[in-house]
């Protein structure tokens, strides 16, 4: 540090705000400093930043399948709260979410200087089978954990109730469903919600469709959906599937939504610029992220204990032109 002081022209106290990224050093001066530690192979003892400061500023995440958007856009949430907390992240996509590849992950992150763990759903592991560090701040985008450790998460089931009662609302005498996968928490909690919503009307429950979350999958179920006269409306486990079934109903001359009304899940940016823009169910993966990385930071900074607490982030459906009225107007039992 003295020496890229030295080299820098400045002192070692600011080499060690630019090494912990504080905000009160000039943009010159973070240069400056930021090029000599370059020149000299500079990086910080994050060993010692503990024994000083008893933080790492590190926290881990592990992670499944980060092409999925639910998983990316958590992460992404993760990753914009710990900054702004002046963390960093390290992560880790485990190849599945069984018991075994996430406890490794764990083990792994473990050893790598962190302060805490997120885990971005954990699927089929259990807390029962889930081996983590002793004394490692945990919390869990997986309400499962409760009890366990801190658990955040979307409101699954509400927001399937909200896009399934929509379409009822709409006139249509019942709603198919295009499910997610079924070793996915929210798939099983949106089919849940769809299934409850239908039951509580004195609805038909039509046969579930299982997808994998894709807009492939979406399109091949789409295609059995506009084959059937009866099938009204379509409640789609995420947005990409919702974008196959909108494909499949156009190209089987099922006009959108006046021979078929279509809902999906998540609010990704593409929905509102599909033909016709997609009404679906948007998560907060900003506040997700916010939320999980503050459970985590009470349990690092103020060791407080949270196993029991739940924080469960709302969700808002967004109406727009690909849902409406059932065809020809109808009404339950008219």
């Amino acid at each position: 540090m003295a020496d890229v002081a030295a080299l820098a022209g400045v002192s070692s106290q600011t080499v060690s705000r630019v090494s912990m990224d504080l905000d009160n050093v000039r943009p010159e001066t973070r240069r400056k400093v930021l090029d000599a530690m370059a020149e000299l192979g500079y990086s910080t003892n994050v060993a010692a930043r503990a024994l000083r400061y008893g933080s790492y500023g590190t926290l881990g995440v592990i992670a499944h399948r980060l092409a999925r958007t639910g998983e990316s856009r958590t992460v992404e949430g993760v990753v914009e709260a710990a900054r702004a907390e002046g963390y960093t992240v390290t992560l880790v996509d485990v190849e599945s979410p069984s018991r075994d590849d996430v406890t490794a992950a764990a083990a792994r992150l473990s050893h790598q200087a962190i302060d805490g763990l997120v885990i971005i759903r954990a699927e089929t592991a259990t807390p029962d089978t889930l081996a983590l560090p002793r004394r490692m701040p945990v919390v869990v985008s997986d309400s499962r954990f409760v009890g366990h450790h801190p658990a955040v998460g979307a409101d699954q089931l509400d927001g399937a109730r909200r896009a399934t009662q929509h379409l009822l609302d709409l006139g249509h005498r019942t709603v198919h469903h295009v499910a997610g996968p079924i070793d996915s928490g929210p798939a099983q909690m949106r089919a849940e919600g769809w299934r409850a919503t239908l039951e509580d009307a004195g609805r038909e429950v039509p046969e579930l469709l299982r997808g994998d979350w894709s807009a492939g999958a979406g399109y091949e179920l789409g295609r059995r959906l506009a084959a059937d006269p009866e099938v009204t409306a379509v409640f789609c486990a995420n947005d990409e599937t919702a974008a196959g079934v909108l494909r499949a109903l156009h190209e089987a001359g099922r006009h959108v939504p006046g021979d078929v009304s279509v809902v999906g899940f998540d609010g990704i940016p593409l929905a509102e610029h599909l033909w016709p823009p997609l009404t679906t169910v948007v998560q907060d993966f900003s506040g997700i992220g916010r939320a999980l990385v503050d459970l985590l930071l009470q349990q690092v900074r103020d060791g407080r204990i949270l196993d029991d607490v739940h924080t469960l982030v709302p969700v808002e459906l967004v109406v727009r032109a690909s849902s409406g009225p059932a065809p020809g107007g109808s009404r339950p039992g008219g």
